[in-house]
């Protein structure tokens, strides 16, 4: 059966990339009577897949997980530095743009909290799965799926997350340099602020705001990977991402640009507080967020290993 008579949501998403036969460029043929003797008459096709269902979607997850996983070492790095510049680009745009609304937060503090969501942070990640960067946080779910499905080893994982981690904090820092050289956030209290703010919360606090931000932000790389078209990816992306600034959550790679950013325009954090008050509780809550509340979950439902 070809995909002009498949329901539109069920196409393997695995095989979106796959070249297509000649056929499905052209309409399909109908039988039609003329004269008594069949012809063939062109049908209009059906709409096109935009989206997988579920397990599709599941599976072709998986696949990504695969192949990040079999991935060699430099380009992992590679591709990581570039995701912590594409972050921290987000970054940079929310803070320029929300963060630069104090008296919207002093009148209508949830309007604001939705500004700084709405824009920055998405742009990041929707550059990152467009281009095929490598991100850290979305590594957790989707390498922890192809582990889990007994397509990769333990240290693939191992490598995969460290090396984009790496990758990512390197990128991260480059471009918080060129902010401050810049000079564009010079006149802005918000990077000091908010690096303050987040060095200032118990441990705890930390590592739970870890897990409920990559929950919503491995749920869009989970949610992107199952659309088809470039809209479909954004809305996808942007709907979870702009969510979890607006709710207050803590995302590791985010937080290697806005800290260190704060930092270098002279806020009272110290590196040694940046790196064990926020980056460790906030890197480990991610990872729980990514590896256990959407690659075991969803593998407990779709995976071949699932009961």
């Amino acid at each position: 059966m070809n995909v002009h008579s498949r329901p539109a949501i069920l196409a393997p998403a695995a095989a979106w990339n796959a070249p297509r036969p000649m056929a499905d460029y052209a309409p399909p043929m109908a039988p039609a009577l003329r004269g008594g003797r069949p012809t063939m008459q062109a049908v209009a096709p059906s709409p096109a897949v935009l989206v997988a269902a579920p397990q599709p979607g599941y599976d072709g997850a998986v696949a990504a997980g695969t192949a990040k996983a079999a991935m060699p070492p430099g380009k992992i790095f590679t591709l990581g530095i570039i995701s912590g510049a594409h972050i921290a680009f987000g970054a940079f745009l929310m803070l320029s743009v929300g963060g630069a609304c104090p008296g919207l937060a002093a009148t209508n503090p949830g309007l604001q909290k939705i500004v700084l969501g709405a824009f920055g942070l998405p742009f990041g990640l929707f550059m990152t799965l467009m281009s095929g960067a490598e991100l850290f946080t979305g590594n957790t779910a989707l390498v922890t799926a192809a582990l889990l499905n007994g397509k990769a080893s333990i240290s693939s994982l191992a490598k995969s997350w460290g090396v984009s981690y790496a990758g990512n904090f390197a990128g991260s820092l480059l471009l918080a340099w060129l902010v401050a050289v810049g000079g564009t956030l010079a006149a802005s209290p918000a990077p000091a602020a908010v690096a303050v703010a987040k060095t200032s919360l118990p441990f705890v606090q930390l590592l739970v705001r870890g897990v409920l931000c990559n929950w919503l932000v491995c749920m869009a790389v989970y949610m992107a990977s199952f659309a088809r078209d470039t809209a479909g990816k954004m809305v996808a992306i942007w709907f979870p991402i702009s969510a979890f600034i607006a709710l207050g959550l803590e995302h590791s790679v985010a937080n290697m640009f806005i800290i260190p950013l704060g930092i270098m325009q002279g806020a009272a954090v110290t590196w040694k507080a940046f790196l064990l008050s926020n980056l460790l509780p906030v890197t480990l809550g991610n990872i729980i967020g990514g590896a256990v509340c959407v690659a075991a979950a969803f593998t407990k439902a779709y995976g071949h290993k699932a009961d």
